[in-house]
């Protein structure tokens, strides 16, 4: 009777587990749990990246040293100019010849440099724009550090990304792969909710000095955390230390990826989709500053709760398209939710309430969330003739230029506006502090109607590659 009952606890146990944690089942034989686990750290890794400069510094440099919003937005959009080189990175792994038989992790290794060569340039480039400098050059060489270390940071995690998530996919089995892929992006996001909160807690009494010295503790941490994911992932492989085995050039596959069914439009779709929901990256934490008073601390962990929101998210598409659902279906499912959050951000202004603007921040990371891995897995059901590392790789640096472009975009308006509303130009019912940045929220919400008409006759067309694609942009299909 004690076996029985010992056996029942267990499979209950299991049965929960799996239900608790719905990647639990991404482990494989090859790939076991506690590896696994080990490989998401460079993900970790990038969301402290994330955090550190679309949020942190972006507060602090704007609000704080006085930074105007423009120049903030393009130091942050500075990595865009990296992500199209993504599908080049990608197809460059699967093909890589080492002399010590690795094809994914030298580049892993080099994204990670150059992660670490960014944050350590960062604190001087801080000292520089806190006006320890004297003299216009002390300025222009504050501005030329900040951009370079922003752009190094963003290109080490571009790297990272494509060529670590290429070697994910290599370790475990196909039937795992959008689990595996899932989850690396979920890792992603705990690293963000993690180090928002440990910065908002370090920062609670400003100083320069401590934001200087929680940069440098994100560097050390970033180079410990990318060694240890390395550790003993990838085998060495002897064949690949020779250079006698015949690849087909770049622009071949690359052509043979883009003739894709659905290829073309799904990239649009992605394109418009994450541009709308990254459109305010850039302003969203200088709008609770300016316009609702919170404080750094409290602007800071808005980056946290976003990716909560987007945790919960990967949380509930891995369960629902594990049943079978349709991933095209349930990115639109994203967007109506990011179409709703935008919406209740805007309220917060004239309603002044904190909690409603960090209701909506939630919906955005909802939103995006569900946006984000549909689409992954939509592109994970590519033909993966070209490679997988390319597919990724077309997938990243879509998502990527996108989300780049539009935060820059997202700045440049709301200084346009505010410039424009100051001098009176707009009349006085827009002379208002919140008015630029709902000019923004609104262009966000027109940019997500468009994206929704873009992928809705893509539903249902992941289960069928054979379906003809429909040659106009429409409705057609969605949700019904």
């Amino acid at each position: 009777m004690t076996g029985k009952v010992q056996q029942f606890m267990v499979k209950s146990i299991q049965r929960a587990g799996i239900k608790l944690m719905p990647f639990a089942d991404a482990a494989t034989v090859g790939l076991p749990l506690g590896r696994l686990m080990r490989l998401t750290l460079f993900q970790v890794a990038g969301g402290m990246a994330t955090v550190l400069l679309v949020g942190t510094l972006n507060r602090v440099m704007i609000v704080e040293l006085g930074v105007s919003a423009t120049l903030v937005a393009i130091l942050i959009a500075l990595p865009v100019l990296a992500a199209p080189f993504r599908t080049f990175i990608g197809f460059k792994s699967d093909h890589h010849k080492s002399a010590l038989g690795w094809r994914r992790v030298p580049y892993i290794w080099i994204g990670s440099l150059l992660m670490f060569g960014g944050l350590a340039i960062m604190p001087f480039a801080l000292l520089l724009l806190s006006g320890d400098g004297v003299g216009q050059y002390a300025t222009l060489m504050g501005h030329f550090s900040a951009a370079l270390a922003f752009l190094l940071v963003g290109a080490g995690v571009h790297v990272t990304q494509t060529a670590g998530l290429a070697l994910a996919t290599d370790l475990a089995t196909r039937e795992s792969h959008p689990r595996v892929v899932s989850l690396m992006y979920m890792m992603q996001l705990v690293g963000m909710v993690g180090t928002g909160f440990i910065f908002g807690y370090f920062l609670q009494d400003f100083t320069p000095v401590k934001l200087i010295q929680v940069v440098q503790g994100a560097a050390v941490v970033s180079a410990i955390l990318h060694v240890t994911a390395l550790w003993k992932q990838e085998a060495r492989n002897p064949a690949r230390t020779t250079g006698e085995s015949k690849t087909e050039e770049f622009g071949t596959l690359w052509r043979r990826f883009i003739a894709e069914p659905r290829a073309r439009r799904f990239l649009v779709a992605l394109g418009l989709g994450t541009a709308a929901f990254a459109m305010q990256d850039v302003i969203l934490e200088p709008y609770g500053a300016e316009v609702l008073g919170l404080t750094v601390s409290e602007t800071t962990t808005l980056t946290a709760i976003m990716a909560l929101g987007s945790i919960l998210a990967f949380a509930t598409a891995a369960r629902t398209l594990a049943r079978g659902n349709d991933p095209a279906r349930l990115a639109a499912y994203g967007i109506l939710i990011g179409i709703a959050a935008f919406t209740t951000v805007i309220m917060a202004a004239p309603l002044q309430s904190g909690t409603i603007f960090r209701l909506g921040a939630f919906g955005i990371g909802l939103g995006g969330g569900l946006f984000a891995v549909s689409t992954l897995t939509m592109a994970m059901s590519f033909d993966h003739r070209t490679g997988i590392g390319l597919a990724l790789g077309a997938w990243g640096a879509v998502q990527a230029t996108a989300a780049g472009s539009a935060m820059g975009l997202g700045g440049v308006m709301r200084d346009l506006i505010a410039t424009l509303a100051a001098a009176g130009k707009l009349g006085p019912a827009f002379n208002s502090p919140a008015v630029s940045y709902a000019v923004v929220y609104h262009v966000e919400i027109l940019l997500l109607f468009i994206a929704l008409a873009a992928i809705g006759p893509l539903v249902g067309q992941a289960r069928d590659e054979e379906t003809e694609t429909s040659s106009s942009f429409g409705l057609t299909a969605f949700p019904n």
